[in-house]
């Protein structure tokens, strides 16, 4: 007996066209299949209807399947007019069906159900074949008017068995299948995966709400083609200002939160004040009294003070509500003691009693509560508490204690090390030292010209001058050495001048000693007047007082510290500030980034505990000189974090970073936080108000390949002050006026680099928590100058990509010269013959065409962030031996001395081969960016010039345009300036997709 029957769940519907007039839809599911028909209910003003509804049809001969199709229609309802039109609808072919265990949910877009009509949205089916006998088919539908609608014939909380006997039929129909002509319209991924096992430590045994719902999650795969594993998921969570559906939130009727980009956590705050009046505990009359608040299993300690009955503490605890496992929270006051803690005192809350708080309310009065024995009579003593319930939009909940570090880890790790911070990294300045002459100098031996150069050092830090051999005791430099130095300026320049006097050997002539709060600032390039500056004695080490015991030898210096240009610790790609040092050249903001760090989902586990794999993760975000850090949330997989962060931007062409880490203080061997993954969005994709929810795929290199180490939920809005003044940014230098007037080498510019990172690296190690040297390299992309030769090639097939384009071109050409298709040919001739008789149509109808094709690639535009692309990178083809040469050390650690120095003079050289090949491929993905509506800002004003440009080309004679354009490009030098023109520096702020590249 033939028991094969096809299962199809009908789940929901997403962003549907609105058919009844008030911006709604009354939406049902018709299902149809081998002569059967069924119906899902009816869903009244819905355009993002639910439905959870199961059908079963019958399949009458399994041989024939590979032939069937499934159509899904969707239509809304006119209890008016007894009608129904059509949404769209889906077609399946029997190719694609598979088995329940193969089964998965896919959101299929949805065509257009007639000629007249109109489509939008997705329609989400999971549809499967199953044998299960006791599973029985729904009744078709009998032939009915349209206005009777009906769905009796729906099945709830059926699940079909896996059966090695359906396998083996769509196996069979699979195989006939191929052998046929057929055109599949859809179909879904075989996602077979074995299943892993899962170790649930004791929060995840309990039932709690999830985090942000994942509601109609969309996969995006970008313009290269990557497995679906490592693409972006689009989401529509439900954060604290309403539901976001397509990067609009749906307003809820609630009050909205001051954090609405996350959602609401409820935590239970306790903040324990004072006490007084407390019994002493032993003949001695004396008291060591700490706090013990406790709620279940969860228990937060204050600390203790020593003979002391009136203590005072300030401290505050957290506990999340949706980990609360009792009814009553007991606030004990207990005596410290060597053996055995005594019981003071205790006060009781019962949960329900307990009010809500919600900023921007005024903070909650503390009160005085009577101490209770074991027995609930009152004793002496009082404690000052204040009890409430709120959110993390509460004040006192950064600094607070939080019931996550309840769990059993490593006690002697900081409180202060797990919780959310904001950091400022310092502000940088390059340090120019113009090294003019020396007079005077006092060598030891007299009868050899001495070889002489400077060496100057601020920290660490150390640059010298070319050596210089002369007949006198004086000597002329006139070399710049830059520096890089952070507020407040600590350290001091120091300089030495040396003699060469062997390999390796030098001999110190003098040195000197130069405060940098003594240095002169400039914001330009003015001229900085030169000083004199005697030398000390080489015995003479005492900075403090650098006049003194004096004697002839001098050097003539030129010191400044430069505060017009852009002090560059991140690479010139994935900049997030562009300002220069000095202040006073800074402009007013653009507008506002806000930042909804969600959650993180499916981590890898990167240490042991109690035999399972954990881990104790955090995130990191970085634009500007603002730094944020997540509080640890400890011993999770599937953190949430709800934290939202605002930034001031100032440039649109930045680029966030956000990293996910775990903490390397919690364990027992403090190791290094390790990195987990990073995400990086560039402003100017992101359209102004929309709300950007997607899940990122977290993708790190490893020495063994490309890895998946989870995925990170966020919430993205950028909102505008000005428009006007964002457009004019297109405009500008990207790079603040002195890299043009004066600008830095390469060479120049990576060293600064490097050591800008390292002083950041510094400043910030030593704050609490500290952000530690291996996150900020990672997030600053330290090692990207590095030779690679999967970048090489990734840098490579970017470039055949640029000029595909053009390659599609000269084969087009060549068709038409060939006469392949000889309509197109003779109108290629037409317009040919045309422009060559009125050359004044030429640049309009070119400009004209761009603007078409801008237009034409409106519907086409990207609706989501850049994000990480694996076959853009190359990383998922790399060759073991590659790999093992990009993870190598430098210098690298193979072979002997010959080869060390052979192999890594190969790799400098191609490292910048690599990067100018880089920089070529981004010239010509710029080029593609201006109609491709990535920054859309940008495709506008394009738009706009092409539309001007071609009504000037076609007013103004051809003949007179060459004569100025010809002038304009000849011009004398007077009348130029070192600035680069408007539209080169717009071309420069266009985005590459440098953004995707790992």
């Amino acid at each position: 007996m033939n028991n094969l029957k096809l299962a199809v769940e009908v789940v929901r519907a997403h962003n549907l066209i609105s058919k009844d007039g008030n911006g709604s839809s009354n939406a049902f599911v018709e299902l149809h299949f081998d002569h059967q028909k069924f119906r899902t209910t009816i869903k009244e003003k819905d355009l993002d209807p639910f439905w959870n509804e199961t059908f079963y049809f019958n399949v009458t001969n399994p041989n024939d399947l590979h032939s069937l199709t499934l159509d899904a229609h969707v239509y809304s309802t006119n209890k008016t007019t007894n009608s129904k039109s059509s949404l769209g609808k889906v077609k399946i072919t029997g190719t694609s069906f598979v088995p329940y265990s193969d089964a998965v949910v896919f959101n299929y877009p949805l065509e257009k159900g007639g000629i007249f009509s109109r489509a939008r949205g997705e329609l989400g089916l999971k549809v499967y074949m199953t044998d299960d006998p006791y599973i029985k088919s729904s009744s078709p539908l009998p032939h009915m008017p349209s206005s009777s609608y009906s769905s009796l014939h729906s099945s709830h909380n059926e699940l079909p068995l896996p059966s090695e006997r359906v396998e083996e039929a769509i196996s069979d129909v699979m195989k006939k299948g191929k052998n046929s002509s057929r055109r599949s319209l859809y179909s879904i991924p075989n996602l077979r995966q074995e299943p892993q096992p899962i170790i649930y430590g004791a929060n995840e045994m309990r039932s709690e709400p999830q985090g942000p719902q994942m509601q109609n999650v969309r996969t995006y795969s970008g313009s290269t083609s990557q497995p679906t594993d490592f693409n972006l998921k689009e989401t529509s969570p439900i954060l604290g200002g309403g539901q976001v559906i397509g990067g609009r939130v749906r307003r809820s009727e609630k009050h909205s939160s001051v954090y609405d980009l996350v959602e609401q956590m409820h935590f239970l705050f306790v903040r324990v004040v004072k006490a007084r009046d407390l019994p002493s505990m032993d003949v001695t009359g004396s008291l060591d009294p700490y706090v013990e608040v406790k709620l279940g299993n969860y228990k937060g300690v204050t600390r203790h003070f020593e003979k002391i009955q009136n203590p005072e503490w300030n401290t505050v605890f957290t506990f999340s509500k949706d980990r609360m496992q009792s009814s009553v929270l007991e606030v004990v006051v207990k005596n410290k003691d060597m053996v055995k803690d005594d019981f003071v005192g205790s006060v009781r809350f019962e949960l329900s009693e307990i009010s809500t708080r919600v900023p921007p309310d005024s903070p909650l009065a503390p009160e005085w509560y009577r101490l209770e024995d074991k027995n609930r009579e009152k004793r002496k003593g009082e404690l000052m508490l204040a009890v409430w319930i709120g959110t993390q939009a509460d004040e006192a909940f950064p600094d607070a204690w939080h019931s996550d570090m309840a769990s059993p880890v490593d006690s002697s790790v900081p409180s202060s090390h797990i919780r959310s911070k904001v950091y400022h990294s310092p502000r940088l300045w390059y340090v120019r030292v113009n090294v003019i002459e020396a007079q005077d100098l006092i060598i030891a031996e007299k009868n050899r010209f001495p070889n002489l150069h400077v060496k100057a050092q601020i920290g660490n830090q150390i640059l010298k001058t070319k050596p210089m051999q002369t007949q006198t005791m004086n000597v002329l430099w006139n070399e710049d050495l830059m520096f890089v130095a952070a507020e407040p300026f600590d350290d001091h320049l120091i300089l030495t001048v040396e003699d060469r006097i062997g390999v390796n050997k030098d001999e110190v002539l003098g040195r000197v000693f130069i405060p940098l709060t003594t240095v002169e600032k400039r914001a330009d390039d003015r001229l900085i007047h030169s000083k004199w500056f005697n030398l000390q004695k080489p015995s003479q080490t005492d900075i403090e007082e650098p006049k003194r015991d004096k004697f002839s030898s001098r050097v003539h210096l030129r010191i400044c510290l430069d505060g017009g240009y852009h002090v560059l610790d991140e690479s010139t790609h994935y900049s997030s500030d562009l300002r220069p040092a000095a202040k006073q050249l800074w402009k007013p903001p653009i507008g506002i980034l806000e930042l909804g760090i969600l959650n993180a989902d499916a981590l890898t586990p990167m240490k042991t505990r109690n035999n399972r794999g954990t881990s104790d993760t955090f995130c990191v975000a970085k634009y500007g000189q603002k730094w944020i850090r997540t509080r640890t949330i400890i011993d999770s997989l599937n953190p949430k974090y709800n934290e939202q962060y605002t930034w001031e931007v100032f440039d649109p062409a930045t680029v966030l970073t956000i990293g996910v880490f775990d903490n390397g203080q919690i364990g027992p061997n403090g190791n290094r936080d390790s990195k987990i993954g990073k995400v990086r969005i560039r402003i100017s994709t992101l359209q102004t108000g929309n709300v950007y929810t997607h899940s990122y795929p977290l993708l790190v290199l490893h020495p063994t390949g490309v890895k998946k180490m989870g995925e990170l939920h966020l919430a993205i809005r950028f909102s505008c002050t000005s428009m006007v003044n964002m457009m004019s940014m297109y405009s500008r230098p990207l790079l603040p006026k002195m890299h043009y007037v004066r600008p830095l080498t390469m060479a120049q510019l990576e060293g600064l680099r490097f050591q800008a990172v390292s002083i950041v690296a510094a400043r910030l190690s030593r704050a609490e928590p500290p952000l530690r040297k291996e996150v900020i390299e990672y997030m600053a992309d330290a090692d990207s100058h590095l030779w690679s030769m999967r970048r090489s090639k990734a840098n490579f097939f970017r470039l055949m990509s640029v000029f595909n384009g053009l390659f599609a071109v000269g084969k087009w050409l060549k068709e038409v010269c060939t006469w392949k298709n000889p309509v197109t040919t003779v109108l290629v001739h037409v317009l040919f013959i045309m422009l060559i008789c009125f050359p004044e149509l030429i640049l309009p109808t070119v400009f004209l065409y761009m603007f078409l094709i801008g237009g034409w690639n409106y519907r086409f535009r990207p609706r989501y962030p850049p994000h990480m692309n694996i076959r853009l990178s190359c990383a998922d083809s790399v060759h073991p031996d590659e790999l093992d040469e990009e993870f190598d050390t430098f210098p690298t650690a193979r072979g002997n001395d010959l080869v060390r120095m052979r192999y890594d003079r190969l790799r400098s050289v191609a490292g910048r081969i690599q990067t100018v090949v880089g920089d070529i491929a981004s010239q010509g993905e710029r080029m593609q960016a201006l109609l491709s509506w990535r920054d859309p800002r940008a495709t506008v004003i394009f738009m706009v010039f092409c539309v001007v440009a071609a009504v000037v080309l076609y007013s103004v004679p051809f003949q007179l345009l060459v004569v100025l354009v010809g002038s304009y490009v000849m011009r004398h030098p007077k009348f130029r300036r070192k600035l680069p023109p408007a539209p080169l520096n717009f071309f420069r702020r266009l985005p590459a997709r440098t953004d995707s590249m790992l």
